[in-house]
């Protein structure tokens, strides 16, 4: 297949699952064009079935904000064109379904006929979605488009509580990567880091207040206090600087170290003995499951879609949201040295019924199927 893919180029998870789901397709055989602002982060190496187009955002006096939308779809209907597409994915609803919506439209009116995938992320549903300045063109855009999909369940059944979605909805599961994403040893870097044996918690985000990092900065103050322990804290964003000061004023400082953004998180996790997801909101859980793929088990919120990953007794611990006293409490029971070890297998043995191998047959087997029903209810690609 001749396959588009539109994804914001982002650390966040929408843009590293498109990136990923587009290499494994290119790698599969499928040619795959990207189609984005700038090249995603993770889109890092050469295979000759994976393009990228760059969507040019025109700057003019009469624009306080550029029109990214009107941008992207002119660009997707000239990539679409120029190199026959067979289908367009776009992941995220805003604003890409409903540029792609448009670019289609377009070229309807050219002859061509290209199927539209819209794969719902999260935010795009639960929090920027249902604003009312977006809800009208999210909803007609998802209900527009010719095959939908969630990366989880708790996602699925948010997006039919909060709009009015009159379609089918798929879910395909977020995946991993087992070729990259396993523990490596790092010795070393585990000596630089805690000298004296002290165990390691790591969280990874984009520092939004959603994340709720500073119910991890307070349960760890609390298990700092039961036994030895270091936090490494990977990403930045909006709440760094008040976290930063939180750390200060616990007097845990000393003990906690933001590391920044940081593409090889793998090497981190790799040391790490806990990985902490504390959300508010969380369609999937992505970063957990990338700790679980490194032998890390998890302590997380409840949230949205992370039960579907974190099994509580076996992964790793649920708490209720904001409950960052049993957090330690569950941490502490993990950190044991007779427990430790059986959390750890488990979180592997979990990390690999999501193997992508597993997963990209169901995009595929997804593909085609939307091929089919657009072929034979008359909207077969032009070529």
């Amino acid at each position: 297949m001749n396959i588009g893919i539109v994804c914001y180029p982002t650390f966040g998870g929408s843009g590293v699952v498109a990136t990923e789901l587009g290499k494994a397709l290119a790698k599969n055989g499928h040619r795959v064009h990207f189609i984005t602002y700038s090249q995603p982060p993770r889109l890092d190496f050469f295979n000759e079935n994976v393009f990228y187009h760059e969507v040019f955002i025109p700057s003019y006096p009469l624009f306080q904000h550029p029109p990214y939308e009107l941008a992207l779809s002119s660009k997707m209907v000239e990539v679409v064109k120029n190199h026959n597409l067979d289908l367009l994915h776009v992941h995220y609803a805003i604003p890409h379904a409903s540029a792609a919506y448009m670019a289609k439209q377009i070229l309807k009116t050219q002859g061509i006929h290209i199927p539209i995938i819209t794969t719902l992320h999260g935010t795009d549903i639960t929090l920027v979605g249902k604003d009312p300045s977006f809800e009208p063109v999210v909803t007609f855009s998802i209900n527009a488009s010719d095959g939908v999909t969630t990366v989880s369940e708790s996602l699925k059944q948010d997006t039919y509580d909060q709009f009015p979605i009159e379609r089918d909805i798929e879910v395909i599961p977020n995946f991993i990567d087992l070729e990259r994403f396993r523990k490596q040893k790092k010795d070393h870097f585990k000596t630089a880091i805690a000298p004296n044996g002290e165990k390691i918690l790591v969280h990874t985000s984009n520092f939004r207040k959603v994340k709720r990092i500073e119910d991890i900065l307070q349960m760890f103050a609390i298990l700092r206090k039961q036994t030895c322990v270091k936090l490494l804290l990977i990403g930045d964003g909006p709440e760094r600087v008040g976290l930063e000061k939180l750390s200060r004023d616990l007097g845990i400082s000393a003990d906690v170290r933001f590391l920044g953004k940081l593409d090889a998180i793998e090497e981190v996790l790799s040391i790490a003995d806990i990985f902490v997801m504390p959300s508010e909101k969380e369609s999937f859980g992505l970063a957990a499951l990338e700790a679980m793929a490194c032998e890390v088990p998890v302590i997380s919120s409840d949230a949205g879609g992370i039960p579907e990953v974190n099994i509580p007794g076996k992964t790793g611990f649920l708490s209720a949201i904001g409950d960052y006293e049993d957090m330690a409490e569950k941490a502490a029971i993990i950190l044991q040295d007779d427990q430790l070890p059986i959390f750890r297998a488990n979180a592997l043995a979990r990390a690999k019924e999501f193997d992508i191998n597993i997963i990209l047959p169901r995009y595929e087997f997804f593909y085609e199927k939307i091929l089919k029903q657009t072929s034979v209810s008359g909207y077969e690609v032009a070529k």
